[in-house]
């Protein structure tokens, strides 16, 4: 079966724009998946509030093992956010040989400092030196070309809403003269999303921040295309979508005992569509031909 990474380097050569949703454990891949997505993507903010922590104090492991629970339950291909690399240069390297390991076709590395801090979810960030920053891509794809050279490396910055689009632009360049495949940056208004793509030596990434308190623009995928983006990451919308619907439905029970958001009907259509998604058709095969049997129930 043809790699992932060889997967994705193929679905970013042949598709002028791709959608990548956020999403933090396999059934949610899965369903990425056979809605018809292209690829899926795991990210840090998704993956910290999945375990009510901040993304700042996630481990390496733990977002390499998120990542890899998804990457193995899909054919399609998976990119992950590995914040700052978890490190220096050295450290960096070992990131991208384990999100490799893994089964992820590509990573994001960003120019914050390491350890993150959690008042980056309060747009606060503490940017590295160029030349730290440089030096993280630039053994991020040396490690990539000594172990696979389709794995997918996005030069990612946060330095446009302190020090302004032309330094972040100017970050994302250098990472593409170390080889970077991707860049990524965060346009603070809508004049800035314009320009960065025309700006950049690489194709760049956007990132759909729904819910942000920094005026940061949602553009619809037609809008960013026409921009000249090549990718979308939908950061937020598939945790956000689930805490808010779950969250209405458990405060319906707690105030009244029931619940009428889905009718019985529903629910029974719910219930088959995840089994569908699990694949329990194929579970039940292995079992009737070993240890039950269909006429009695049991062997």
């Amino acid at each position: 079966m043809e790699k992932a990474t060889t997967r994705l380097r193929k679905l970013f050569s042949e598709k002028p724009f791709v959608y990548l949703p956020s999403v933090y454990y396999p059934l949610g891949g899965r369903m990425v998946q056979e809605i018809g997505f292209d690829a899926a993507y795991i990210g840090g903010y998704v993956t910290g509030g999945s375990r009510a922590v901040s993304e700042p104090l996630l481990t390496m492991t733990e977002q390499v093992e998120t990542a890899e629970g998804v990457a193995r339950a899909i054919d399609i291909p998976t990119v992950c956010d590995a914040g700052a690399g978890f490190g220096e240069p050295l450290h960096v390297t070992r990131t991208v040989r384990q999100f490799i390991q893994a089964g992820v076709a590509g990573i994001h590395i960003e120019d914050q400092l390491y350890p993150k801090r959690a008042h980056y979810h309060k747009y606060v960030a503490h940017a590295i030196p160029t030349e730290e920053f440089r030096d993280k891509i630039r053994w991020a794809c040396r490690e990539r070309d000594k172990l696979d050279k389709d794995f997918w490396i996005i030069a990612r910055s946060d330095t446009c809403r302190f020090e302004g689009l032309d330094e972040a632009v100017k970050r994302v360049n250098i990472g593409a003269d170390e080889g970077a495949d991707m860049g990524m940056l965060f346009p603070t208004n809508l004049e800035e999303a314009a320009r960065a793509p025309k700006e950049t030596k690489i194709p760049l990434v956007y990132v759909q921040s729904r819910g942000n308190r920094d005026g940061r623009p949602i553009l619809s995928l037609k809008e960013l295309q026409d921009m000249g983006y090549a990718a979308c990451i939908d950061a937020q919308l598939f945790l956000m979508v689930s805490f808010h619907h779950a969250r209405q439905a458990l405060q319906e029970m707690k105030d009244t005992g029931v619940y009428t958001g889905m009718t019985q009907e529903d629910a029974v259509e719910v219930r088959q569509a995840i089994e569908n998604t699990i694949g329990m058709d194929e579970f039940y095969a292995i079992e009737e031909d070993t240890v039950e049997d269909t006429k009695w129930g049991k062997r």
